[in-house]
């Protein structure tokens, strides 16, 4: 009896799942992991229906390659069950309540949402398989106001808002599941970081939707307040290739992302303007009701440590954030 032994090829694809798929970051995520030929899962809210929403915008692209499931994250056997289904090998834990993260209005529910979720989708990844890798999303938001040097990963939390208590906690989560249970679980502490794919309630937003409409006389004037705010800015995209780099290790760990550079809000005025061709001073109007009363001091990533240890390299720096969020704002208008 002859027998023979065919060699099957098997290709195993990975298994992603991001909560907060949606949003800005996590619909590049998507999309980076699509290309690195991810089989990819999110999380939606159960208030967002699937693939008939506004909400869904930022996937247009790859909703076909994506599988979207709804979670109700108080439903602990559904979510469960879910999480059980899907079998992860990465998890992405993005999703944040974050409007009211500047005061207190909501506390309750921004503890909650952000603290229980994360607390939940962390000890279900673990249980499930324990050789699943965790990344959860910080914020610079988790130190003080008023820093002067760079922050790194050992300057001490001193966070002033719901959102900020909320995060700090859930990153010293991450941390004991990864110190006592030995579970591959990071944290990223991500600086401000935009994108065309930006809410237009942020100031980096308007001011790049403004020009294209002013360029092309669908507006007049853009009103603004502080333009003299600094932050460090970044592009979404390098930050979620940070955190596909974070994710890959063996040897989890926690790490800064930011640029470690300042731009203040005329800055990117000035060159959004120039880039068009225009003169940002004879557009611009100053209303004085739009500052912030206490406006804290910048804060300045230090991200030396994926830098060195991940080899972490931007593709984006400020002028490439400036030009790409202009571009399409003009496509837009232009069509």
């Amino acid at each position: 009896m002859i027998v023979n032994f065919y060699k099957i090829k098997i290709s195993m694809s990975k298994i992603a799942l991001i909560t907060g798929i949606t949003g800005q970051d996590g619909s590049y995520l998507a999309e980076l992991l699509i290309k690195k030929k991810y089989k990819v899962h999110g999380f939606v809210r159960t208030n967002q229906k699937i693939k008939k929403s506004d909400h869904y915008w930022r996937l247009k692209k790859i909703i076909k390659k994506i599988k979207l499931h709804l979670v109700d994250f108080n439903k602990d056997y559904d979510l469960k069950r879910l999480v059980k289904k899907i079998k992860p090998n990465e998890v992405y834990h993005l999703a944040a309540q974050a409007h009211d993260g500047h005061s207190f209005k909501n506390e309750f529910y921004t503890l909650n949402t952000n603290f229980n979720f994360t607390h939940k989708i962390l000890s279900l990844s673990k249980e499930i398989n324990p050789k699943t890798k965790f990344f959860f999303a910080g914020s610079s938001e988790m130190y003080s106001k008023n820093i002067k040097e760079k922050i790194n990963e050992k300057t001490n939390f001193n966070p002033k808002s719901a959102y900020g208590i909320a995060k700090t906690a859930s990153h010293y989560l991450v941390k004991n599941y990864r110190e006592n249970y030995a579970f591959n679980s990071s944290t990223g502490i991500l600086f401000n970081h935009e994108s065309p794919r930006k809410g237009d309630e942020f100031v980096l937003k308007k001011i790049a939707k403004s020009v294209a409409r002013i360029k092309f006389g669908l507006q007049k004037k853009i009103t603004l307040g502080n333009i003299k705010s600094k932050r460090d800015w970044g592009h979404a995209k390098d930050y979620v290739y940070a955190m596909w780099l974070v994710n890959k290790q063996n040897k989890a760990s926690d790490y800064i992302i930011g640029t470690g550079q300042l731009n203040s809000v005329e800055d990117f005025l000035k060159k959004a303007f120039k880039y068009v061709g225009l003169n940002y001073k004879k557009y611009l109007i100053i209303d004085k009701k739009l500052f912030r009363k206490k406006d804290s001091l910048a804060r300045i990533a230090n991200p030396n440590k994926i830098i060195r240890e991940l080899k972490w390299k931007r593709k984006f720096n400020f002028d490439n954030l400036v030009k790409d969020m202009v571009d399409n704002e003009l496509k837009k208008f232009k069509n």
